[in-house]
């Protein structure tokens, strides 16, 4: 099998598994291409991405560019690669950069192509209730998502996935993915087929998709809640004020409550109910503005209230 030189593309958490586990293959990362470094927390503190930090421990040379324009082409060129390796980098590869290594460009992806082609693959396969889920690994070309697939692996997605803690579990298994369509590629034995059936497409989501609307039924309510949990963040508002949603669940414990108006609060016995189109859900950890995360019922005995309505 021929040793590889390969550049490395990603930024957040979910690209590291695949950074670590290249790193510890017989290939050569000859560098790791990354976002510039930005101000996090409330102090703005100047913070290096996930995967600049992983790339500095592992020995790993840094390129930090916002875009891949003309002066990351040329530092990657430079490298002489013969494969670059994509994984939520947040940017397009585009030519002349696309054909600058050897043997082009892969992506992982966080879905089963051609399903949810685009930034946020993971987040739109809970909102829509979908089954199952699964990571991809394909061929970049000019159009978005849309290259011949190496190879797949199908994640069934359970009732208490998150977005934050399906995607955890997707960067580990599809890094192993990843890492064997790379060896594949360097054996020749790799063949990439092209993808079939009707894409969907999963644009990145705003602080507006994280609103959760309690008119929906009950079951849609809490898919949402899922595909935006940790980011963007749901929330709903009581009297003009925010509420982080961090906790939501289907209200086993209650199955014989009062049906409530779409957003009603109450509380009932040891946990708090919000109503929706059809069932309550039992609400279980908020963050009122200005404050910190809390359980719910802390916060609705604080608040003094009886009843109150989120919209």
């Amino acid at each position: 099998m021929q040793k590889l030189r390969l550049v490395f593309a990603g930024t957040p958490a979910a690209a590291v598994p695949s950074l670590e586990t290249l790193a510890a293959g017989g290939h050569d990362v000859v560098a790791a291409v990354t976002r510039p470094a930005a101000p996090l927390g409330r102090r703005r503190v100047l913070t290096p991405s996930p995967v600049a930090s992983a790339a500095e421990r592992l020995g790993i040379h840094v390129i930090e560019a916002a875009r891949l324009g003309d002066d990351a082409t040329g530092r990657i060129g430079a490298l002489r690669p013969d494969l670059g390796v994509i994984v939520a980098y947040g940017g397009l590869v585009r030519e002349p950069l696309l054909s600058t290594p050897a043997h082009g460009w892969i992506n992982l992806h966080f879905s089963l192509l051609p399903a949810w082609r685009g930034a946020a693959p993971v987040q739109h396969a809970l909102i829509a209730g979908d089954a199952e889920t699964g990571a991809s690994v394909f061929r970049l070309v000019p159009e978005l998502d849309a290259g011949g697939v190496y190879g797949t692996r199908i994640h069934a997605i359970r009732p208490g996935d998150t977005a934050g803690s399906l995607l955890a579990e997707l960067a580990g298994s599809g890094a192993e993915l990843l890492a064997e369509v790379v060896d594949a590629i360097a054996a020749g034995t790799a063949t990439a087929t092209p993808q079939s059936g009707d894409p969907t497409l999963a644009p990145k989501l705003g602080i507006d998709d994280a609103r959760l609307d309690w008119t929906r039924p009950a079951g849609e309510v809490l898919a949402r809640f899922r595909g935006v949990t940790p980011e963007p963040g749901a929330w709903t508002t009581i009297d003009d004020q925010r509420l982080k949603v961090h906790e939501l669940a289907a209200a086993a414990d209650a199955p014989d409550a009062a049906p409530l108006a779409p957003g009603e609060i109450v509380a009932s016995g040891r946990i708090v109910l919000i109503g929706t189109g059809t069932t309550p859900l039992d609400l279980r950890r908020v963050q009122p503005a200005g404050r910190t995360a809390m359980a719910a019922g802390d916060w609705w005995r604080g608040a003094g209230r009886t009843r109150a309505v989120a919209r």
